[in-house]
């Protein structure tokens, strides 16, 4: 598949096989091999290959730009309420195993921390 999308590119800069090997500094040959899929380039060559074809090594390798969909299912009410679930759980646990309101005080105040620097940085 990359010969082929090698091959495409090259025509659409109206470059011949021999005027791309020039630009490469490989024969010919290689190009054609490339292009019928007898061989396949290295990365380094990918790279050099996409910079003379103006093109990137992902459009090379896949034949156009890969278009990524970030899904964001992130609802705020969510988060801000399992943050807290989770600092009211630090401070039970917290004096169940040590016995100290002081630490479940620290604890709790520990994760609303958390909450406020998450808010912050991931919810505004």
């Amino acid at each position: 598949m990359v010969g082929k999308h090698i091959k495409a590119f090259r025509e659409q800069k109206n470059l011949t096989q021999e005027q791309l090997a020039e630009q490469l500094n490989v024969t010919r040959q290689a190009v054609s091999n490339w292009e019928n899929e007898k061989t396949q380039p290295d990365v380094e060559t990918l790279h050099k290959i996409a910079c003379a074809l103006e093109c990137s090594v992902e459009e090379l390798i896949y034949g156009e730009p890969r278009k990524f969909t970030i899904v964001n299912n992130i609802n705020k009410e969510t988060v801000t309420e399992g943050l807290s679930f989770g600092s009211a759980l630090a401070i039970v646990i917290s004096y169940v195993e040590w016995k100290s309101i002081g630490w479940a005080i620290f604890h709790g105040l520990l994760g609303w921390v958390y909450v406020i620097y998450y808010a912050i940085r991931y919810l505004l």
